[in-house]
Formats: C-alpha cells, sequence, structure tokens
C-alpha cells in the first residue's frame, strides 16, 4: 500500500463575519471619536454646552483634594506623561518584536503613538488655548497649551490599542467575547483614570480630557482598520499561493510512473523515446 503525503493545508484565514464585524467596530470608533471631539471643540470656541461644565468641574475637584488622592494621582500622571507613554510604547514594541518576532504589530503601536504626539502638538498650537489658574497647578508651573490634554491622549491610545493587538495576535476564534470586554473596559478605566489626574491636579479642562477621549477613540478605529485590510489582503492572498504551490504535489512525484497522470507519464516515455532514437 502506498502512503501518500498530503499537500499543506493553506493558513486559516478569520471568517468573512468576523471581518466584517472588526470593520463595523473600526468605523464605529472612528465615528464616535471624531463626533465627540468635535463636539468638544466646537464648545470651547464658542464656549457653551459642555464648556459650561469645566469650571464648576475644575473648582470642585480643587476643593475635594486629600492627601491619599493626591498622592495616588500624582504617580498616575508622572507614569502617563507624553514621553512616558511614547518611552514605553517603543521599549515594548522592540520587546514584542524580538519575542514575538513580529514587525507588523509592534509597528502599529509605535505609529499610534507617534502620531499621538503629533497629532496632540498640532491641535494645541491650532486652537491655542491656555490653562486652568497657575495657583491651582499641584506640581508646579506648566505653561503648555491645555487643549487636548496630552496625558489623556497618550494613555487612552496606549491602552486601547495595545489591548486590542493582544487581543488580535491570540486570533478571533481563541478569544472569548467576555475576555474582549473585560479587557477594552480596564483599557477604558485606565484611561479615565488618568483624565481625573489631570482635572484633579488642576492642570486640565473638562473638555480638554474629553476631546481627548475622543480622539483615543479615533486612533484606535484607525489601528483596527488597518490591521483589519492586512489580514484581510493576506486571506485572499493565501489560497493563491497555496494552489500555485500544489500543481506538483510530494504525493505525485512519490508515486511510480504507471500510477502518475497519463500526461506526466506520456511525457516521460516520449522522453525515452526520443533518446532512443538519437542513439
Amino acid at each position: 500500500m502506498l502512503l501518500v503525503q498530503r499537500a499543506p493545508r493553506p493558513p486559516a484565514r478569520p471568517p468573512l463575519q468576523s471581518q466584517r464585524r472588526l470593520f463595523f467596530a473600526a468605523a464605529g470608533l472612528l465615528i464616535a471619536g471624531e463626533t465627540i471631539f468635535w463636539t468638544m471643540l466646537a464648545a470651547v470656541q464658542s464656549n457653551s454646552g459642555a464648556a459650561a461644565l469645566d469650571a464648576p468641574v475644575h473648582d470642585g475637584l480643587v476643593a475635594s483634594r486629600n492627601p491619599l488622592e493626591t498622592a495616588f494621582l500624582t504617580a498616575v500622571t508622572t507614569v502617563t506623561s507624553p514621553v512616558s507613554m511614547t518611552v514605553i510604547g517603543c521599549v515594548l514594541a522592540l520587546v514584542w518584536a524580538v519575542w514575538k518576532r513580529e514587525l507588523w504589530r509592534p509597528a502599529l503601536l509605535v505609529g499610534a503613538m507617534a502620531a499621538t504626539f503629533a497629532v496632540s502638538t498640532l491641535i494645541k498650537h491650532e486652537v491655542g488655548r491656555g490653562r486652568p489658574a497657575a495657583i491651582d497647578f499641584m506640581l508646579g508651573p506648566d505653561d503648555a497649551l491645555s487643549f487636548p490634554s496630552g496625558h489623556t491622549f497618550g494613555a487612552g491610545v496606549f491602552l486601547c490599542v495595545l489591548c486590542y493587538l493582544l487581543l488580535a495576535a491570540r486570533g478571533t476564534r481563541s478569544v472569548k467575547r467576555s475576555t474582549s470586554v473585560l479587557g477594552f473596559a480596564a483599557a477604558a478605566a485606565g484611561t479615565l483614570v488618568v483624565a481625573l489626574s489631570r482635572l484633579y491636579l488642576g492642570y486640565h479642562w473638562l473638555t480638554d480630557v474629553l476631546a481627548s477621549m475622543g480622539l483615543a477613540l479615533a486612533v484606535t478605529g484607525v489601528v483596527i482598520l488597518a490591521d483589519g485590510l492586512r489580514a484581510a489582503m493576506a486571506g485572499r492572498a493565501a489560497p493563491v499561493a497555496t494552489a500555485t504551490a500544489a500543481v506538483t504535489t510530494p504525493a505525485e512525484t512519490a508515486l511510480p510512473a504507471e500510477a502518475r497522470p497519463a500526461a506526466e507519464y506520456g511525457s516521460e516515455r516520449d522522453a525515452h523515446g526520443l533518446g532512443d532514437h538519437h542513439r
């Protein structure tokens, strides 16, 4: 009995339904994030809407300060500064690339952090909004512009994008929905804590941090869309490459000439006949 070796199976592609859900989720995050950001920007420029809450929220948090909360939120805001988050993101991406021998997802994380820093700096200079009164600053003077909050923006992008990339690296079939929900809930909670620290320590208005949350959602949506498009393109290319490689399989070459397809056997017989003719 001949042992026939099977051709290698093509790599599993994510189901079409999963890809569609991923694209809808990315589009939803992008639209929601952009809506929040532009709504906050309009409120700031017109000094209406959510901007009416800026002063009351600021005054209430300043009046409620206590030593324990101050120590905790000071540590949070120190660790999540834009420079710190950029460095942490680059180091984590480097470790990921070396450990997993993968470049795409670490590059997505680094690219998202770099885009966050650039977009935040650009918007700050375009809007030119001043910070609250310096007398309420708890960590010393800061003459940077206020809108949006770089701490909140950077932390939100880092946590949300990292959460998505970790879940995506495990595969859509192996990750439970509850795990995804808990992961993104933790990322959202971490972002809220950073936003609270900026309000509590007196460096930002409420609309500053809300606009940053919207921007973080939008950047996360772009990252998910980019990763989903790459996965879809790779999935389409895989069957073509597999079909090309399977034209002549090891199973066929392992068979004797009598058992091979007629066309191949005929070509060998013709070649032998041609050699005999020239002798």
